[in-house]
């Protein structure tokens, strides 16, 4: 699903906490006299963090769903459509994360999350009044700037108000937010755009008078005033500390550093190939909505109709399946059995790769929902297994760098490749589906090779993770 969603999952996010930690894990564990907040506190704090994280990836992906109108309003090509959608977002998503995650390791997190909230929102208001290509590339790499703030102090926070035996759920929840908020941006937005189209905002102020495609931008924008609201009132965690680290003060950044390299023989494959999964759903993501208009002549409403709820329920419906059976497989051998069930999951979803093939909406939407549901899994998995090895006291660094893989080698490498194929190999705008398939099918396998490295690794920190 690619936020971790990448995914998810993604984008994803989870990349530096432990579930094992307080069992012993390798430089996990908590101290067992720890105190944590109230249970109802915490999924407060999860409910307000699975809405901000639906308006991220709604804000996110919208794009996906304004591509023709936005070529023809302002004359620019696929490659430059998946510029805006990838390359602008990831570069400064993933650069940005990495001072965010920091400064998430040391400041409240909850000011961090309604400053990122803030940006990103205006950002995407700006997006809607862009006069041209560059304006448009300028507002979208604000929007990454504000989003990368959310995954690193989120995930933080979660693991400071949820001990190790039930972090798990919880994190879940956050990435099902992500996933929501992907099929959200084509339900939602292909909503919006239907009721412009339609006339129905004429005598609003300020969108009245705009296109169908800007007026939707601007509206996304209104609900980050709610999204803030309801931070003020989360409160703020103390943060949990762990055996490995000296003081009570902030781990120095070098010490931050030496504390990732040790582990870097399975994180290093774990990475890749959560982001590699991540570049197939982002590719999915981004232009299965052009394959169904310039294939199958649908309309952006019912593009919204027919594939955002189909996208909602794969994405959600994957990662809880990852979560599930990924700890029930742990629980009984350990990490390593993640990524066994994980390998299952990606072979199941290469059937997915034959989206280049269909005939129909309805081949489409399968071949969608096969690979965004097994992806969802395997993500799911792998960044189970990268909570159990990173060191609490890095949480957000670690996260931050979960994000720079799935932005760089996920958003970049599947939307702008997968637009690459179309206008300079394939040369036919209808030849989307193919270039989705020339995209998925190769970097599964990938991520399917970079995961069978990490489980065949005797690293100390997995082997200690994986202690019952």
């Amino acid at each position: 699903m690619a936020e971790f969603r990448h995914r998810r999952t993604a984008d994803l996010v989870a990349g530096a906490m432990s579930d094992e930690g307080a069992r012993g894990g390798y430089g996990n564990a908590v101290p067992p006299t720890a105190s944590w907040p109230s249970r109802r506190h915490g999924w407060w704090m999860m409910a307000v963090f699975f809405c901000a994280a639906i308006l991220s990836y709604t804000d996110r992906f919208i794009l996906s769903l304004l591509v023709d109108p936005l070529r023809a309003d302002l004359a620019i090509s696929d490659t430059q459509v998946s510029l805006l959608q990838g390359l602008a977002f990831a570069l400064v998503y993933g650069f940005a994360g990495l001072p965010l995650g920091r400064i998430a390791d040391l400041v409240p997190r909850r000011n961090v999350i309604i400053a990122g909230v803030l940006l990103w929102s205006a950002a995407t208001v700006a997006c809607g009044y862009a006069a041209s290509f560059g304006q448009l590339f300028a507002a979208r790499l604000v929007v990454g700037v504000g989003e990368a703030a959310l995954a690193p102090a989120a995930v933080s926070m979660i693991a400071d108000y949820f001990p190790p035996a039930r972090r798990g759920i919880a994190l879940s929840v956050f990435i099902a937010g992500m996933a929501i908020g992907g099929g959200a941006a084509i339900a939602i937005g292909g909503s919006l755009v239907g009721a412009a189209t339609l006339g129905l905002f004429k005598a609003l102020p300020v969108v009245g008078s705009l296109p169908p495609w800007r007026a939707t931008l601007v509206l996304l924008g209104l609900p980050a005033v709610a999204i803030v609201a309801l931070l003020l009132t989360v409160r703020e965690p103390p943060r949990q500390r762990t055996p490995e680290a000296a003081g009570s003060g902030p781990v120095p950044l070098r010490a931050a550093l030496r504390l990732l390299g040790s582990r870097a023989g399975v994180l290093v494959p774990l990475y890749l190939a959560v982001a590699l999964l991540s570049a197939g759903d982002f590719s999915y993501q981004n232009w299965t909505p052009a394959l169904l208009s310039r294939c199958f002549g649908l309309s952006p409403l019912e593009i919204g109709r027919q594939l955002g709820l189909v996208a909602i329920v794969s994405g959600v419906g994957g990662t809880l399946l990852g979560g599930l059976t990924g700890d029930f497989g742990a629980r009984r051998r350990g990490e390593q059995a993640r990524i066994t069930i994980a390998f299952g999951a990606i072979l199941v979803g290469l059937g997915g790769s034959a989206i280049a093939l269909a005939a129909n909406t309805t081949q489409v939407l399968l071949c969608f929902v096969t690979w965004t549901a097994m992806a969802s899994m395997s993500e799911s998995l792998g960044i189970a297994v990268i909570q159990a090895v990173v060191p609490n006291e890095v949480r957000g660094v670690g996260v931050a760098l979960t994000s720079l893989c799935n932005m760089l080698l996920g958003l970049a490498l599947g939307t702008t490749l997968t637009a690459l194929l179309t206008d300079h190999v394939f040369r036919d705008p209808r030849a989307v589906g193919a270039s989705m398939s020339a995209v998925v099918l190769p970097t599964a396998l990938a991520a399917f090779a970079l995961l069978w490295r990490a489980r065949s690794r005797r690293d100390p920190a997995l082997r200690a993770a994986s202690r019952r």
